[in-house]
């Protein structure tokens, strides 16, 4: 129960279980709760670090019961020009308006607005902290077009590590995959992924980046999805 006892070990944070609810975000489930407008068991919880089992307690909201969802995986080719975000105060177009489901879902990191490729969409938060939090060092694959060609010692250069202004960075592996009009296409594989790292890193050596596109991350391929389609992922990807 939410007072403790045999079920300890399923419990989850109530702003957790109404976030994965897909009712609202787990800031404003922080806010909701703290307002005391959420219950266990019919008693008011004003407390954030209060925790229920979703299998034997019954949370509502504003008297509205919740329920756990069924956990959605999507696999999206993101296109040039959508933020990832699941609203942008500017207007632009965002990387939910490219997918129809009827449970909320959000995106797992971030890929920037010119960039392109593989982006999950999911409402499983559990799985977005074990592939965004930089202990797991789930590796990112970019393939990424630059002006000019970087030869071997640049190249190492980048795997060697390059200062910047948020501190040391540095890519796993980095390899030439040919040239095209305006310069090289690179294979790059990344531990972590901090903003316009990788766009950074490639400025810092001379060498802009035109084009970005992520092909994989971790065990996750791209393949030949076409781009701004999406799919759900196989039990075995998951």
């Amino acid at each position: 129960m939410w007072s403790g006892g045999e079920h300890r070990t399923v419990q989850q944070r109530l702003q957790k279980l109404i976030a994965d609810a897909g009712i609202v975000s787990r800031r404003r489930a922080e806010e909701l709760i703290t307002q005391g407008r959420v219950r266990v068991n019919g008693k008011v919880v004003r407390e954030l670090g209060a925790k229920a089992d979703p299998d034997v307690d019954s949370v509502s909201v504003d008297g509205r019961s919740i329920a756990t969802p069924h956990r959605i995986y999507l696999l999206l080719n993101k296109p040039q020009g959508y933020v990832t975000t699941a609203r942008d105060p500017e207007g632009r177009p965002t990387v939910l308006d490219l997918v129809r489901t009827n449970v909320r879902v959000f995106p797992v990191g971030r890929l920037d607005l010119n960039s392109e490729g593989l982006l999950i969409l999911t409402n499983d938060g559990c799985l977005t902290n074990l592939l965004t939090h930089p202990r797991f060092q789930v590796t990112k694959t970019y393939e990424v077009w630059v002006r000019g060609s970087p030869g071997p010692s640049d190249l190492k250069v980048l795997t060697k590590g390059v200062i910047l202004e948020d501190g040391p960075a540095a890519a796993k592996r980095v390899a030439l995959l040919g040239p095209w009009d305006g310069g090289s296409r690179l294979q790059v594989v990344m531990g972590e992924g901090r903003k316009r790292e990788v766009r950074r890193l490639f400025a810092a050596i001379g060498f802009p980046v035109e084009r970005l596109i992520r092909r994989r991350l971790g065990p996750l391929a791209l393949g030949s999805l076409p781009v701004g389609q999406y799919r759900s992922l196989t039990p075995e990807e998951v």
